[in-house]
C-alpha cells in the first residue's frame, strides 16, 4: 500500500457520506477505515465515541455536528470520506462536503427508510449532479426491513435506484450479503469483525429474489451500450466486467442508483462497498474540471483536475483546535501542492506558507510532503485565509466557485456575564463565524443587543457551548427585543413654528405640513409643495430632515414611524433670523403635533414560515400557527408529507423550532423569512406597550 500522500490522481475517490441524522454515516465510515486498516480501532458512535465524532459537543448531544474528513485506502486507492451531519441544524456543513466531493454514498437506515434529512441531502447531490450509491444501513437492527426501505427510496427519493445486493437475513438474523454483481453469496458468520466473509451457494428461499432482480440489473444495463443490447437480446449475459462499465456510465449520466446494504457496526458488507466505490466513482481527473473566476479578467478560466495545472484549492472548512490553532481544509481542484510552498489567498492577495500539510483521519493528522491534484488536505496556521477562500499559484490568481452556505434565520440575544466576558464577546463570536460561515453575530443598533443567527436553536446551543470551551467566554440568552414599527392611519395636517431670539440674530422657522398614511412597505415620501417662494427652496430640504428626524424617534413607544407622505404647504420665514436649524426644529414640531392626531399605530414584523411535517401533524401544525396569530397561506401534500405556508408574527416565534419538533415527533421542520410589517391589534399593542413602560426601556434600551 502506497503512502498517502503519493497516491496520483486517478488513484483518488473523494466521497461525501451523506443521510438524516441517525443513519449510520459514522458508524460507517468508522467501518470503512477500520476494515482498510488506516483505522486502529473500531467503536460504535452510539458508545460515545466514533473515529469522526469526536468533538466535546458531539460526545455530548450523541450526534455529528460538524464535517470530519476520513480515508480509507483500497485496492491501491485513496478514499477520502467525508462525515456529514444529518440534523438539519448543521446543513452548511453538509453543503460544504457536497461541494468538494465527486460522488455521495447515502446512507438510509434500515428501520427508519427516507427521512426528511434524506430527502435534503438528496436534492443537493442532485444539484451537484454527482453519481450516487445508496447503502442501506443498519440492517442488525431489530426491526430492519430491507424491501420496504427499498420501496420508500424507490417512491420518494428515485425511481433510478437498482438493487445490487440482497441481505439474507434481518435483525438478529442479518448474517450475509448476496452481489449481484459477483453472482456470489456472502456468508459473515465464521467471518472476524473486518468484513470477511466466506462463499456459500444462493440460499433457495432467496433465489427467486436474486432471479428478478438480476435480470432487471442486466436488462437496465444493456440499454446504456448499444453492443451490450443487441448481445443480451440475442440471449447472452453480460459480463462482470461490462456489467460494471455500463453502470459507471448510468451512473455519470444519472440513469443508475445502485443499491448497496450492510451494517456499520459489524463490518458486514464494508468490503463490497469500497470495492464499488473504487470501480464505480470517478477519480478527480474524470470530473471534467472547474471553471474559476481570473483575477483582472472578464471571462472565467478552465481548470483541468491535473498535476500540470496551475494549482488551485478551495477552502471548505476552518477550525481551530488548543495548542494546535486554526486548521483550513482544503481540497485541491487542480495543480500539486508541497509541504512549505508559498501559495496567495485569491481573496485580498495576502501570501501564505504551506506549513504542515497534512492529511486528516478523523482528528489524527499525518504530515506528508506533497498531495496530487484532486487531493484533500489540511494546514495550520494560515494567517489570512478563510471557510471559501481560495489558495492559488502567485504568478496565476483565480477564484474558486464558493460553498453555498444557506443563511441564519433563528435568533437569540447574547450578553456577557461578567465585564470581562462582554469585552471579548465580540472576537470570538468573529472566530465563530470564521470557523462556521452559517453563524452570524452582530450588535444591532437599534435593538442594543448583540443578536446571534443560525440555522436552529441546536445549531446556536452548539455555538454557545464552544464559546465557553474554546474562548472561555460565558454568556446569558436574551429574547431579542423586536424591532417594531410605528405608522399613522389617517391623514393630519400642523403647524411648526420655531422662533428664539436672545439678543443678536435670532432664529426663526415656520412650516405647516399634511401627513398621509401609505400603504404597507411604501415608505416615506416627502413633497414640497410651496409657491410663492413662502418659504425659500434652501431651506425645503430642512423641512424635510426635521420630518425624518422626528420620524426615527416614534410617536408611541419611540420606534421609526414608516410609510407616510408629509407634503410641506405653507410657512414663513425671515430674512435675517431664518436658517436651516430653525426649519428642521420647526418641521419636527409639526410632525409630532401631526402625528398625534393622525392615528397613529403600531406595526410588528412578519415572518413567512413554512412548515414540513408528516400529515398525521398537519392539524397540530395549522392549529398552533393559529394559536401564535398567524394565518395559514396555503398547503400542499406530497407522498404523506404536508408543507403548511403562513404568515406568523416574528414576536411569536421565539424557540419555534423546538415547538416544531415536539408536535411532529422530531420528524418536522420550518424555514422563516421576513415578509414586511402588519398593524398589531390593539389589545395586543396596548400590552406590548405596557411591557416596554414596564421593563423601563422603551424601544431603544
Amino acid at each position: 500500500m502506497a503512502p498517502a500522500s503519493e497516491y496520483p490522481t486517478e488513484r483518488i475517490r473523494n466521497v461525501a457520506v451523506v443521510g438524516h441524522t441517525g443513519s449510520g454515516k459514522s458508524s460507517l465510515i468508522d467501518a470503512l477505515c477500520w476494515v482498510s486498516g488506516t483505522s486502529r480501532r473500531h467503536e460504535d458512535p452510539a458508545s460515545g465515541h466514533s473515529l469522526t465524532m469526536h468533538t466535546p459537543e458531539e460526545e455530548a448531544h450523541g450526534i455529528s455536528i460538524q464535517l470530519t474528513p476520513a480515508y480509507a485506502e483500497w485496492m491501491g486507492t485513496k478514499i477520502n470520506l467525508l462525515d456529514t451531519p444529518g440534523f438539519l441544524d448543521f446543513t452548511g456543513e453538509t453543503l460544504a462536503a457536497v461541494r468538494v466531493a465527486d460522488a455521495a454514498v447515502v446512507c438510509v437506515g434500515a428501520t427508519t427508510g427516507v427521512e426528511v434529512g434524506t430527502r435534503k441531502v438528496w436534492r443537493y447531490c442532485e444539484e451537484r449532479g454527482i453519481p450516487r450509491i445508496i447503502f442501506v444501513s443498519m440492517l442488525d437492527r431489530e426491526h430492519a426491513d430491507f424491501e420496504k426501505v427499498f420501496r420508500d427510496i424507490k417512491a420518494h427519493l428515485t425511481d433510478k435506484v437498482i438493487p445490487v445486493e440482497v441481505p439474507m437475513g434481518e435483525g438478529e438474523d442479518f448474517h450475509g450479503i448476496i452481489n449481484l454483481f459477483s453472482r456470489h453469496a456472502h456468508d459473515y458468520r465464521k467471518g472476524t469483525r473486518t468484513g470477511e466473509y466466506d462463499h456459500v451457494p444462493i440460499p433457495d428461499e432467496l433465489r427467486a429474489r436474486y432471479d428478478a432482480w438480476e435480470t432487471e440489473l442486466q436488462e437496465r444495463l444493456a440499454t446504456t451500450n448499444e453492443a451490450y443490447l443487441e448481445h443480451y437480446l440475442e440471449g447472452g449475459e453480460l459480463s462482470r466486467d461490462e456489467v460494471l462499465e455500463g453502470m459507471a456510465v448510468g451512473m455519470a449520466a444519472g440513469e443508475f442508483v445502485p443499491l448497496f446494504c450492510g451494517s456499520g457496526k459489524t463490518c458486514y458488507g464494508t468490503r463490497a462497498l469500497m470495492k464499488k466505490i473504487v470501480e464505480l466513482f470517478p477519480h478527480p481527473g474524470e470530473t471534467g474540471g472547474e471553471k474559476a473566476a481570473r483575477n483582472g479578467g472578464a471571462d472565467p478560466v478552465h481548470l483541468a483536475p491535473t498535476d500540470d495545472e496551475t494549482l488551485a484549492a478551495l477552502v471548505f472548512k476552518t477550525t481551530t483546535e488548543p495548542h494546535v490553532g486554526e486548521l483550513s481544509y482544503f481540497r485541491l481542484v487542480s495543480g500539486t501542492v508541497r509541504n512549505g510552498e508559498e501559495v496567495v489567498n485569491a481573496s485580498d492577495g495576502a501570501s501564505e506558507k504551506l506549513n504542515h500539510l497534512s492529511i486528516a483521519l478523523g482528528k489524527e493528522r499525518t504530515e506528508v510532503s506533497r498531495l496530487h491534484a484532486g487531493d484533500i488536505g489540511v494546514v495550520a496556521k494560515l494567517k489570512h485565509t478563510h471557510t471559501n477562500d481560495t489558495l492559488c499559484d502567485p504568478a496565476r490568481p483565480v477564484a474558486l466557485r464558493p460553498v453555498p452556505f444557506p443563511k441564519p434565520d433563528i435568533a437569540v440575544a447574547l450578553r456577557g456575564v461578567t465585564r470581562s466576558d462582554e469585552d471579548k464577546l465580540s472576537e470570538v463570536l468573529a472566530r465563530l463565524h470564521e470557523e462556521d460561515p452559517t453563524f452570524h453575530a452582530e450588535f444591532d443598533g437599534e435593538l442594543h443587543q448583540t443578536i446571534a443567527r443560525g440555522l436552529g436553536e441546536v445549531h446556536l446551543d452548539v455555538q454557545i457551548e464552544r464559546l465557553r470551551r474554546k474562548y472561555n467566554v460565558s454568556v446569558e440568552i436574551e429574547q431579542p427585543r423586536i424591532a417594531y414599527r410605528e405608522t399613522i392611519t389617517r391623514p393630519s395636517e400642523a403647524r411648526g413654528r420655531h422662533k428664539k431670539q436672545s439678543g443678536g440674530r435670532g432664529q426663526f422657522g415656520d412650516c405647516h405640513i399634511r401627513l398621509v398614511p401609505r400603504a404597507r412597505g411604501e415608505g416615506y415620501e416627502f413633497v414640497d409643495s410651496i409657491r410663492g417662494g413662502v418659504i425659500p427652496g434652501k431651506y425645503v430640504p430642512s423641512v424635510d430632515r426635521g420630518i425624518r428626524e422626528a420620524a426615527e424617534r416614534g410617536i408611541l413607544a419611540g420606534f421609526p414611524v414608516i410609510d407616510f407622505a408629509a407634503e410641506v404647504q405653507d410657512g414663513s420665514y425671515h430674512s435675517v433670523d431664518s436658517s436651516d436649524i430653525a426649519f428642521k426644529i420647526a418641521a419636527a414640531q409639526a410632525f409630532r403635533d401631526a402625528a398625534k392626531s393622525a392615528g397613529p399605530r403600531l406595526l410588528e414584523p412578519v415572518m413567512e414560515v413554512e412548515v414540513v411535517t408528516p400529515e398525521a401533524c398537519m392539524g397540530d401544525v395549522m392549529g398552533d400557527i393559529s394559536g401564535r396569530r398567524g394565518r395559514v397561506l396555503g398547503m400542499d401534500s406530497v407522498d404523506g408529507r404536508a408543507t403548511v405556508r403562513a404568515v406568523v408574527p416574528e414576536a411569536e416565534l421565539y424557540r419555534y423550532a423546538s415547538s416544531i419538533r415536539a408536535m411532529t415527533q422530531g420528524r418536522g421542520h420550518h424555514t422563516r423569512r421576513f415578509a414586511g410589517y402588519e398593524l398589531v391589534p390593539e389589545q395586543e399593542a396596548q400590552r406590548v406597550m405596557r411591557a416596554l413602560d414596564g421593563a423601563g426601556t422603551g424601544a431603544r434600551p
